[in-house]
């Protein structure tokens, strides 16, 4: 294969991450929808949904096996291959971590509402545009933009804090929120894993300019 040819399919190769990842965001968004507006059709639609995740994610696989096995990547292109292999990995895990809400939105079904869903919308937005920007940093090599934002982990685990102790008071004053109020924190907690994976990338956005493997500060829980 032509160099030429060689670096189209690499830049079709990023093309794809940046599909799967617009594919894992709507999962993200769809998924807290579901919760805050009790939509169950829509929560089924999420975990439905993941199947295709899930399809794409072999598909660019197979397009990594096969660049690797019919060429002879320089340095430079091996890495942005290897980088792919582990990025879509954390995006399918992104994407269950979305099904796993989906899931709880259908267990919650239509009982009462606990309290008004304001920190767990913040910790979605905010760790949806966290996996768009570091997915992004890759496309364009970006290593410093990349470290910028693993250190934004901290305001998810901050919300995720704060979400934690406040159901943690529901239950002791009242026994019979502790169902409702676990199920909140399991929503919580996929979102504040999903900023972790979201390091994950980053860090491999690093080794994808750098070459080297740089541990990025990871969540305390």
């Amino acid at each position: 294969m032509p160099r030429t040819s060689f670096e189209r399919h690499l830049h079709e190769l990023q093309d794809d991450v940046l599909f799967l990842g617009s594919m894992v965001e709507k999962a993200i968004g769809r998924s807290i929808e579901a919760l805050r507006k009790r939509d169950l059709e829509l929560a089924r639609k999420v975990i439905a949904a993941d199947r295709e995740i899930d399809l794409k994610r072999y598909e660019i696989e197979e397009k990594c096996t096969e660049l690797m096995a019919t060429q002879q990547p320089m340095a430079s292109d091996l890495r942005i291959i290897i980088a792919v292999l582990y990025i879509i990995v954390d995006l399918e895990r992104i994407a269950d971590h979305a099904g796993g809400i989906a899931k709880i939105a259908i267990m919650i079904g239509d009982e009462p509402p606990l309290k008004p869903l304001i920190d767990i919308p913040r910790m979605a937005e905010k760790a949806t545009d966290m996996l768009h920007r570091s997915l992004d940093a890759f496309v364009e090599h970006d290593a410093d933009v990349a470290r910028q934002i693993s250190a934004e982990d901290d305001e998810i685990d901050s919300l995720y804090d704060q979400v934690f102790l406040e159901l943690l008071v529901f239950m002791m004053e009242d026994p019979r929120t502790v169902t409702r109020a676990t199920r909140l924190i399991w929503v919580a907690h996929n979102l504040e894993r999903t900023a972790d994976r979201v390091t994950n990338i980053c860090e491999r956005v690093v080794f994808t300019v750098t070459g080297k493997t740089e541990e990025m500060e990871v969540s305390k829980y």
